[in-house]
Formats: C-alpha cells, structure tokens, sequence
C-alpha cells in the first residue's frame, strides 16, 4: 500500500502537532503486505481490505501511542529502520545493518539521561497495538504476548521485516506471566479474549506508578474499573472515526501494597 495514502487515512487519528515520518509510513506498508498474504493462511484479522487495516488497527493503535508517549518523536523511528551516519558521512558505530544496538542505545540515554520505557501488550494477536507504539516512540523496549504459536512466528517475522529491536515476544498466556515482577512502565490490551480475566492478571504486570492502556468498547468500561478499582482512571478518549471505540489509561499507585 501506497505510504502517501496510509498517510491520508492515519491523519483523523494523529494529534494537532503529530506527524508520520517516510520511514515510518513504510514501515506500514510493509507491515501491512506482511500481514495481508498471512491472513490468507491463519486468521489475523477479520479484515481483509488493506484501507480498514490502516484506520481500524494502525489508527487505533497509533492513537494510544501519542497518549500514552506524548513527547516521543517520531522522526527517531528512522534509525531503526536505516543505518544512521556520522557527521562525516561514515556509518554510525551505534548501527549495525540497519539495527540500533546495545552500545549505541545506552550511549544514548547516557547522553539524555532518560531511560527506556518498557511496554508489555497482552494478547497481541497480530501486533496491535504494540509494534504500531513501538514505531512510534522507538526508544522503547515492547514485549509482546501471545499465546497463539502461529500468531507469535508471525510477529517475529514482522519484527524481522521492519528491522526492529528491542522487542521480546513471549508465546503464552498472560496468566503464566503472573509470577512475574511488576515491571512494566505501560501494559497494553486490545480486542482480548476473556476480558474480565485477563485484565485484573495484567494489571499485576504495571510497575509502581505505571499505567495500564484499554483499547475497547465503552460498554466495557464499568466492568474493567470494578476488575482493578485501586488504579487511577482517566476520562475515556473517544476513538476516531468510531461510534463506540475508546482509549482509557488507567494508572497504578506508587507503592504497592505489601
């Protein structure tokens, strides 16, 4: 798909002051041919038109992204998907084919003093809204669960495509994770099965003060704020361009009982 259209049809979903980069754009229509010819042998996603993936899951995800990372910056996607240069013309030694590696990821935030953010999306399906957040603040480390095997070498072979790094994905079901320390910065779900089960195992994956980020129907929203009434919860932000869809973050304390 044509990056100036998926441009086109992302706009009704990107913030007064967002925008896309050129490798961001065709990051997603990579994604999106990737996605298309696997959806003709397991079943991704219900739909087939290559235009209602870019609004109802790109869009979608893309939104919560700008929430969730308001100060990312787009543009900083480009490293990851080309090998960056020095001021001299000569390639970074922070890139390796076209990766960003370890060396140069902390050499980085030595120099910004900032620290990675870590992302874990539950019942990721095929990648959203995770590797559309991941494109967006690119400086995150995205871990993705999915307890579907074919579904998960799915989504290595989009991470392989698109040459991202800092991306674990975890083949099973989030309740297996729930010994886990809570560690996440944010916890992503979207379109999950069992909802009401899942959400209160999930919220248990949100480190001290972190957040929890739903992607569902307003009809749920009662229902997941009696499932973890402890957390701080946001006004519902209406999803574009849909009746019914919202985006709710809902943040945990800062100390966790013991």
């Amino acid at each position: 798909m044509h990056p100036g259209r998926i441009a086109e049809l992302l706009h009704p979903f990107l913030l007064s002051d967002a925008s896309l980069s050129t490798a961001q754009l065709e990051g997603i229509s990579t994604y999106i041919d990737i996605l298309l010819r696997w959806n003709a042998r397991i079943n991704l996603t219900a739909i087939r038109n290559a235009e209602e993936i870019v609004t109802r899951h790109f869009g979608e995800s893309l939104f919560a992204a700008q929430h969730l990372f308001p100060k990312a910056v787009p543009g900083a996607a480009e490293a990851f998907l080309r090998p960056a240069e020095r001021s001299d013309g000569t390639p970074s030694d922070a890139v390796s084919g076209g990766r960003v590696t370890l060396q140069g990821r902390v050499k980085r935030q030595e120099e910004t003093g900032a620290s990675a953010p870590t992302i874990a999306d539950v019942g990721s399906g095929a990648g959203f809204p995770g590797i559309p957040i991941k494109l967006w603040a690119p400086q995150a480390h995205v871990t993705l669960i999915e307890s579907n095997h074919k579904k998960s070498t799915f989504l290595r072979e989009v991470v392989r495509a698109l040459t991202l790094t800092d991306i674990d994905i975890k083949t099973t079901r989030v309740e297996s994770t729930a010994s886990l320390p809570a560690s996440f910065d944010v916890v992503s779900l979207r379109a999950v099965e069992r909802f009401a089960t899942v959400l209160p195992v999930a919220a248990t994956l949100v480190a001290p003060g972190g957040r929890l980020g739903l992607l569902m129907g307003a009809s749920q929203l009662p229902e997941a704020r009696a499932a973890i009434p402890t957390f701080a919860w946001s006004s519902p932000y209406p999803i574009p361009l849909s009746s019914s869809r919202i985006l709710v973050i809902a943040q945990s304390k800062r100390s966790q009982p013991k």
